[in-house]
């Protein structure tokens, strides 16, 4: 039976990584299928980093109580919430922001325990793949500079895949829209289709492979 290998990227390791509760189950069940030794996953290294400058910046608890301490204080102030109501929601905001706090001050030791998980390869960019982000910059995909070497990263990693296992099947899961081969209306980018379907890559828009059903007669 083919080897089924699926490239993922930074929001894939934000959903598996994020504090508790933001964890998307769509997103660690793939990582459980890896594990389960059904499919192979395939992560740049370069998305660990960003993904930790992400998790860091998204998820900081004051961020997110600051404006309901506001209202609280407020609601206290001008008769709309009693003091027992008041009192149960700071016991509320403070549970959160420690634990919330607990979960990012671990989160360097999370990535590291994450990157060496069963069924997942964390490869770094070699110097074909650098090339290749070279090479894309001069092709008409508006892609960003980090999205450029993400998809150089792709399809240097597909063709190493291919030559090694030629019935190998390829997919990419990519939440990403500027990353996936159509646009948000669903219109397709020939440019991006082509160079994916040259290295024989599936390009879902899940996590749960679902989106965009393969045809039958297009070529693996």
């Amino acid at each position: 039976m083919a080897t089924r290998h699926v490239f993922i990227e930074t929001n894939w390791v934000v959903d598996c990584c994020a504090p508790q509760p933001f964890r998307v189950p769509e997103a660690t069940d793939l990582l459980k299928r890896a594990g389960a030794g059904e499919i192979k996953l395939h992560l740049p290294i370069v998305c660990l980093n960003e993904a930790r400058n992400i998790i860091r910046k998204k998820f900081q608890p004051r961020n997110q109580l600051n404006p309901l301490r506001n209202y609280l204080r407020w609601g206290r102030a001008n008769g709309k919430i009693d003091s027992e109501t008041e009192s149960f929601a700071k016991r509320i905001f403070d549970q959160y922001e420690a634990h919330i706090s607990s979960e990012l001050d671990t989160l360097e030791a999370t990535l590291k325990t994450f990157s060496t998980m069963q069924g997942l390869s964390v490869f770094a960019l070699s110097e074909a793949m650098l090339e290749r982000t070279l090479s894309l910059a001069f092709e008409r995909l508006d892609l960003h500079p980090f999205d450029n070497a993400i998809l150089a990263a792709v399809l240097i990693r597909a063709a190493e895949l291919k030559k090694q296992e030629p019935d190998a099947e390829l997919f990419f899961c990519e939440l990403d829209s500027d990353l996936r081969p159509w646009d948000k209306q669903g219109n397709l980018k020939p440019a991006l289709k082509q160079l994916y379907d040259e290295a024989r890559v599936w390009v879902y828009g899940d996590f749960a492979m679902t989106s965009h059903e393969r045809p039958d007669n297009w070529k693996r």
